[in-house]
């Protein structure tokens, strides 16, 4: 069979039989038959097949018993080389040259590895220094391609690192370090982890170790270190997210990662862990210190100007703060709470809206001053045509209550004050 692109024509030899594409790393079945590998490993692992799409017979496998699972797959290294002489000759007309293919690692091969990573962790026997150079031939070989990472998942990667960086954590060596955040960047290519490596990871011993780097690593380091609690904080363990609260700096380290934001992604990834503790935190005290960190202040101005995402993890994480007193008191005392919050409504997206609501009604239900003032400044920046209009588009029934219960607290007061913004309804896209 021949394909032709740019009017140049593939060798049939050169294609593989199944996408009919110039294969990039052919291999040879049992049957001697050739294929590219992504698309045979496709037809064998995703489709469940143990026979050859051509011939329809039984591939032969590794060994014998439980190692019997991978059929044998032999790198056909002559018609690679000469695919590759191929591409050469025919550079002129738009063809690249492939690459030379790394050789997947086998499983065998990924069970020694772990095996000694477990070994070189063991506190009685630790060996620091090895275990780092083993887990970095982890991390390298997992970059190399998703076969290799898929290959590592099904051997139980997760929880041989995550009980390696406890190993070490209980080792309180200073030298232990940089292999701890070598074991921090390697898991972040296996996320999200079970929840057995999450529970391990879980421990006092490895959360301390995990703030440590939060407060004190490098850049890098404080990206895992965050996109790794966040894994373990949606598991919504009470008593993971009060061990975590009592470490001192944790806290503290999350919040500058929002205040002080390396990327978009360890931002995210910082909101979403304060989140889980907000909603999962049980006593009084640690209730108080999301305000007292300035929480409030922080999230309210980040949402002046943010993207949809971050925004929306942003008033989530308000919202929870303001289900406590505290978290009240100190946005209806801050000037900006009202006007962003207003701004935010229909502007962001359905899920932005209704956390917006729900902050405001949070903020002007417990309006306890003479003048109102909450009230009269919600209606000055047009609070009260945002939630007439955001109940004739529609939305959920708990944010329905909470906006008409809005609408009678403004009611009273509309004779004061009223202004609205026309800008506000230029990117509301809905006929209504």
């Amino acid at each position: 069979m021949k394909k032709t692109i740019k009017e140049l024509v593939i060798p049939s030899q050169f294609t593989c039989p199944i996408s009919l594409d110039l294969m990039k790393d052919p291999v040879t079945l049992s049957t001697g038959i050739t294929y590219d590998r992504e698309n045979i490993e496709k037809w064998i692992n995703e489709g469940g097949n143990q026979t050859c799409p051509i011939t329809n017979q039984d591939l032969k496998s590794y060994g014998s018993g439980i190692s019997t699972i991978d059929p044998v797959l032999i790198p056909n290294h002559n018609i690679r080389k000469m695919i590759q002489q191929w591409c050469v000759e025919n550079k002129e007309h738009g063809i690249d040259r492939i690459p030379t293919p790394r050789i997947p690692i086998s499983s065998s091969d990924v069970s020694e590895l772990l095996a000694k990573i477990t070994n070189s962790s063991k506190l009685e026997m630790q060996d620091s220094r090895l275990c780092e150079e083993l887990v970095t031939r982890v991390k390298n070989l997992a970059s190399e391609s998703d076969r290799n990472k898929c290959c590592f998942v099904t051997n139980g990667i997760g929880k041989v690192l995550s009980s390696a960086f406890l190993e070490l954590s209980k080792g309180k060596n200073a030298k232990n370090a940089s292999t701890e955040e070598v074991i921090l960047s390697t898991l972040t290519l296996f996320l999200p982890l079970d929840v057995k490596s999450k529970t391990i990871l879980g421990s006092i011993s490895s959360l301390r170790c995990i703030a440590w780097f939060l407060k004190n690593g490098s850049l890098s380091s404080r990206r895992n270190a965050v996109l790794v609690l966040r894994d373990i904080m949606k598991m919504e363990e009470q008593e993971k997210v009060e061990i975590l609260l009592n470490i001192e700096g944790a806290l503290e380290g999350l919040v500058k990662l929002v205040k002080e934001p390396i990327c978009p992604n360890t931002t995210k990834a910082s909101l979403l862990t304060i989140y889980h503790m907000v909603i999962n935190s049980s006593s009084q005290s640690s209730r108080s210190r999301f305000v007292d960190v300035g929480l409030v202040e922080l999230l309210i101005e980040l949402l002046v100007d943010c993207d949809k995402s971050i925004c929306e993890k942003a008033l989530g994480v308000l919202d929870g703060i303001l289900s406590y007193e505290e978290g009240v008191k100190r946005a209806y005392n801050y000037a900006l709470s009202v006007p962003v919050l207003v701004k935010k409504l229909l502007r962001v997206s359905d899920l932005a809206t209704e956390f917006s609501v729900s902050i405001l009604w949070k903020i002007c239900k417990n309006e306890n001053n003479g003048d109102c003032g909450v009230l009269v400044e919600a209606l000055q920046v047009g609070a009260f045509q945002k939630l007439l209009l955001m109940l004739q588009v529609g939305c959920s029934e708990m944010t329905k209550e909470k906006a008409s219960e809005l609408l009678k607290l403004l009611n009273v007061h509309r004779d004061r004050a009223e202004c609205v913004d026309s800008l506000d309804f230029k990117s509301l896209k809905r006929t209504f």
